[in-house]
């Protein structure tokens, strides 16, 4: 949530921040290093105004649609929160801000998200102005069958009175609070706010525990990894075979926002274009190498999905780009011998491209 309206360059920061995400960063944390004394001395003062428009700015520069909240530190005093509200393609900014962040003292830390507070439900929720307070929110939680998320439809009688807009957005600052932000964009599917209490709605203060169940039903054991095996046709009807990490959500990997797409033809095939023969074979053979190199590589890259179909085999790999996993992975297709390998980088933080095998 923001605090305060903006204008741009109101505190010196000049607006919309210059240069590449990296710079920008780097910017921000120059402009705090030498804004740190005014800034201790507003929140001293309790001036929550007069440092609302100094960060305000400068988090501006880094991203005009990154949000921020001054909130209790769980360590120190205050936590200094730059967020992406839910929006994935904002997440990996929010992240390298945190991580380029200094070291947290007795007053200041610092999250790229907003985090879970044990109190959540004695805070009162500001949006455009109109507040309630979140001791009177319900939740209707469901999850559906074979399911992996929990759907919400929250109420609180203060909706009656705020619009479409306002009740969502009231509604996802209670869930961040409630929950954390990073565990609501694992957890919690479906979101909507009602103006009627849902017949079976408990206590907001009851989400964390059914997450938490949700969660402990759903995890894989210490060190395995679970992988979903998919059939389908593509846009042509012919048949199509996948195999997805699972669960698989770009909110677990915020660093991971390039996209390398290795393609692979293979020659021989059954009659709806599978593999088929020594080029199954083969494909194992290259999947197996591509796997050990990106275990040497787990810290920066992981292999999210391939995807097989019409002669071609797809490999969806996400890596971080200040690792080498991309140029790595255009040596590795040199030695594909079944026709010309392909390998495309792109930028994808919302990891659209498989975005049908997201959880």
């Amino acid at each position: 949530m923001r605090l305060f309206g903006r204008q741009n360059g109101e505190d010196g920061t000049g607006g919309h921040g210059t240069g590449g995400p990296g710079d920008r960063v780097s910017a921000f944390w120059a402009w705090w290093q030498q804004a740190r004394p005014r800034v201790d001395s507003l929140v001293a003062a309790d001036d929550i105004l007069g440092f609302g428009q100094l960060v305000d700015g400068a988090v501006l520069a880094l991203h005009p649609d990154l949000k921020w909240e001054l909130a209790p530190g769980k360590e120190a005093a205050h936590a200094l929160v730059v967020t992406a509200a839910g929006d994935a393609e904002l997440r990996p900014l929010a992240h390298r801000w945190a991580a380029a962040a200094p070291e947290g003292d007795l007053l200041w830390e610092f999250h790229p998200s907003r985090q879970a507070d044990p109190r959540a439900t004695e805070r009162t929720v500001n949006v455009d102005g109109e507040t309630f307070k979140l001791d009177k929110l319900t939740l209707g939680l469901r999850v559906p069958r074979d399911g992996s998320r929990v759907d919400v439809s929250a109420y609180h009688p203060a909706f009656a009175d705020l619009d479409e807009d306002d009740r969502l957005e009231g509604t996802l600052i209670a869930l961040d609070w409630l929950l954390g932000e990073d565990e609501v964009a694992r957890w919690v599917g479906e979101i909507t706010p009602v103006t009627f209490e849902p017949i079976d709605a408990v206590a907001a203060a009851h989400l964390p525990a059914v997450v938490a169940d949700l969660a402990a039903d759903l995890a894989p054991g210490a060190g395995e990894e679970q992988w979903a095996l998919l059939e389908g046709r593509t846009g042509r009807g012919a048949p199509l075979t996948a195999t997805a990490r699972h669960p698989l959500r770009p909110v677990d990997h915020p660093l991971f926002d390039r996209h390398v797409e290795i393609t692979l033809p293979y020659r021989h095939r059954d009659e709806g274009g599978l593999p088929a023969g020594d080029s199954l074979a083969a494909l194992r053979a290259f999947e197996e190498r591509l796997s050990a190199g990106l275990l040497d590589r787990r810290e920066t890259a992981l292999l999210a999905a391939h995807v097989s179909a019409e002669g071609l085999r797809v490999f969806h790999v996400y890596a971080d780009p200040e690792g080498d996993a991309a140029a790595w992975a255009k040596e590795l297709a040199k030695g594909w011998n079944e026709g010309k390998a392909r390998v495309a980088v792109t930028e994808d933080p919302a990891w659209t491209a498989v975005a049908p095998f997201l959880t």
